[in-house]
């Protein structure tokens, strides 16, 4: 985890972090793992390849971001979750369930939160997609009705404070 740990959080958020390792643990081909509040913070994220535990200043080296590959995909995930709800909203096609772009590289998906937050992942090319599908919609379905407006405040200042 990229955030400060467990020490001093809710019930609530050391379960969300709970929930997001074994997210990345669980599937194969993961790479990372952001979610994002619905005005582009980043509220949680872990990163496979710096290890669990990982500060912000190990992160760094890595990939030249403030943590690393986790940041970077925060803020695409944000890019991205606002440009499918602006197309949609232009198309009259109601709300984005999930958005997913497959690269040479690997793919990134998104996939939105009941209370308007994003989860996004990014993930190796061979990956099967349909099991990070399946297991990023297990994430939401568990996470949704436990990112309270509270539950969002902590996990804000926890990464502010692994900064």
């Amino acid at each position: 985890m990229t955030a400060t740990g467990t020490f001093g959080l809710s019930t609530e958020a050391r379960n969300l972090q709970w929930l997001l390792g074994n997210l990345v643990e669980e599937v194969p081909g993961v790479r990372s793992v952001a979610v994002v509040s619905s005005d582009g913070l980043m509220l949680l994220s872990s990163d496979p390849a710096t290890g669990q535990g990982a500060t912000a200043e190990e992160g760094a080296g890595r990939s030249g971001g403030p943590r690393g590959s986790s940041a970077d995909l925060a803020t695409i995930v944000s890019g991205i979750g606002s440009l499918t709800i602006g197309a949609a909203r232009l198309m009259d096609g109601g709300g984005v369930k999930q958005t997913m772009v497959a690269m040479d590289g690997g793919s990134v998906f998104v996939m939105s939160i009941s209370d308007g937050s994003l989860l996004g992942v990014h993930a190796e090319p061979d990956c099967d997609m349909s099991v990070v599908a399946y297991h990023m919609a297990l994430f939401v379905g568990r996470a949704g009705h436990v990112l309270t407006p509270e539950v969002r405040s902590e996990l804000r200042k926890s990464m502010e404070s692994a900064q």
